[in-house]
């Protein structure tokens, strides 16, 4: 599978179209496709990466594995609360809303 046809395919699992992709990215349209053809800048490709929630090696098919941290690796109710918030929301995604509900509730002590 061609590194194009990886991101496709990821993306429409996400349920995202290339177009969609390209604008989330900052791209201009029809640049993914250009990658079928010419290999991407680095850091174009880390964009795409992080818009799709996944490791660039998983893009380049240097493993299966979709990014470097597992659902498995969450709690129960954190996966809740992921999925709530995001469907694809990483480990680093639930510390970051851990710290945000830190904030609030301090926040809310000092009323």
């Amino acid at each position: 599978m061609s590194l194009f046809e990886r991101i496709k395919t990821t993306a429409k699992s996400k349920g995202m179209s290339i177009l969609e992709l390209e604008k989330k990215v900052g791209m201009s349209e029809n640049s993914l496709y250009t990658w079928k053809k010419s290999s991407p800048k680095s850091e174009n490709l880390s964009k795409v990466a992080d818009v799709l929630h996944v490791s660039v090696d998983y893009l380049l098919e240097r493993t299966d594995e979709m990014n470097s941290t597992s659902s498995d690796d969450l709690t129960e109710p954190q996966r809740q609360v992921a999925y709530f918030i995001d469907p694809q929301a990483t480990k680093e995604d639930i510390e970051q809303i851990k710290k945000l509900v830190e904030i609030a509730k301090l926040s809310k002590r000092r009323l």
